[in-house]
């Protein structure tokens, strides 16, 4: 009998719902899936002499990175080439997967970026799982970065808005249920299989529900171009409290909703450390760390142009951008593995409390059956870190794409 094909990983621990386990890691050569492990070591072995192993970080917010931002359309062609430079970037900051976010532009530009944006899986680099679409159905009042004279009301459909065809890119889109047919807007998308995240949004709680029972389940950059949360109007950010009825043995305190998913930016700007880990810990089932990166993430510091959503210059200092000569912070510019290493000093949880938010959390809010978690028959993406959440090495389908030693 022949060997089997397959490559053994051993002396490591594994980040399996929010805890470390210890257990060998076997992948098939053939398939490049995750096989049940016998606890026998066969084919080839890996020694990880003590790392961890964790699902590929997951990239649910970003807006470009390395001086690309995916607003940046000349022609599909040499938009393709931009998307696997940045593939190969993404593999290097532990990402295996990524949804490339659109934020408010012209219907005309949506309809020409969209097509360009449909899954792909990128030789040794990330795959683009779909686009993320923030706005243009977003209140004026919490625009944020975005041009406010460009957004719409839910009145005009998704479909002359994206493009009919275009909608089958689309995974996630953000907008604010406070506007007037936003929930049937919200329930247009949800069943298409789209999901649909509330933010930049001065919405109440009572409205929060009301996108939440239309089929809503998330929240963008919680607290963050959003409603405050006030002990006796908690807006938005208050539906981070509402109940698990999957583990309550009481019914939830709203009928027919689960408290959504959340994803917060743990760069240390947006939100005050200390309230980053209070929402982590609200929540460990439902909390997602983003980078809601721009183009300059991975570039110098210093004053930039904007472009087709910031059309003002734009000034990087270190982790923190801003519009030139203002305090309105645009995007990220802090990493995910930072964002890790971050909530775990922060909030002083273990490195598979904090991977959790970047891989198995945001792949249940997603609905990913093939990758996200370490499961048998799921796609063998993954990185070794150690203790401190420092990134050793990516692997993607089964093949190491980076290692620390490489220079990025």
């Amino acid at each position: 009998m022949s060997p089997r094909h397959v490559t053994t990983f051993i002396n490591c621990r594994q980040c399996i719902n929010g805890e470390l386990v210890e257990d060998q890691l076997v992948v098939s050569g053939d398939t490049a899936l995750i096989e049940k492990s016998t606890g026998e070591a066969g084919g080839r072995t890996v020694d990880l002499e003590g790392g961890i192993i964790a699902p590929g970080f997951l990239e649910l917010h970003t807006n470009g990175v390395h001086g690309f931002h995916y607003t940046h359309f000349d022609d599909s062609e040499s938009y393709r080439q931009k998307l696997e430079h940045i593939s190969k970037y993404y593999v290097s900051q532990g990402i295996t997967g990524f949804w490339a976010t659109i934020p408010t532009v012209t219907a005309g530009q949506f309809q020409k970026i969209i097509p360009n944006l449909s899954p792909w899986e990128f030789s040794a680099g990330a795959s683009l799982l779909g686009a993320h679409c923030e706005g243009p159905y977003l209140h004026p009042s919490k625009k944020g970065a975005h041009n406010a004279s460009l957004f719409l009301d839910p009145s005009q459909s998704p479909e002359s808005t994206y493009g009919e065809p275009n909608l089958s890119n689309i995974k996630l889109v953000t907008l604010a249920p406070e506007l007037p047919q936003s929930s049937a807007l919200i329930q247009n998308l949800s069943s298409r299989g789209i999901r649909v995240s509330l933010g930049h949004s001065n919405a109440t709680y009572a409205q929060g529900v009301e996108g939440l029972k239309a089929g809503a389940t998330g929240l963008t950059h919680v607290l963050n171009a959003m409603s405050a949360l006030h002990h006796r109007d908690p807006g938005l950010p208050g539906l981070v409290g509402l109940p698990l009825s999957t583990v309550s043995s009481h019914p939830p305190a709203t009928p027919g909703t689960e408290p959504p998913y959340y994803s917060i930016i743990p760069d240390g700007h947006h939100i005050h450390p200390n309230v980053v880990s209070l929402l982590a810990r609200s929540g460990p089932q439902k909390a997602i760390l983003i980078t809601d990166s721009i183009e300059l993430l991975g570039l110098p510091d210093g004053t930039y142009p904007g472009h087709a959503q910031i059309p003002f210059n734009q000034t990087k200092m270190g982790t923190k951008v801003v519009i030139e000569g203002t305090d309105t912070l645009i995007g990220g510019c802090c990493s995910l593995q930072e964002g890790v290493r971050n909530l775990m000093k922060w909030s002083g949880c273990d490195v598979a409390q904090a991977v959790r938010c970047v891989t198995e959390n945001v792949a249940s809010f997603m609905s990913l059956e093939d990758r996200g978690k370490l499961e048998e028959g799921r796609r063998a993406d993954f990185v070794v870190l150690d203790d401190d959440g420092n990134l050793r090495e990516t692997w993607v389908a089964g093949k190491k794409v980076w290692e620390k030693s490489q220079t990025v």
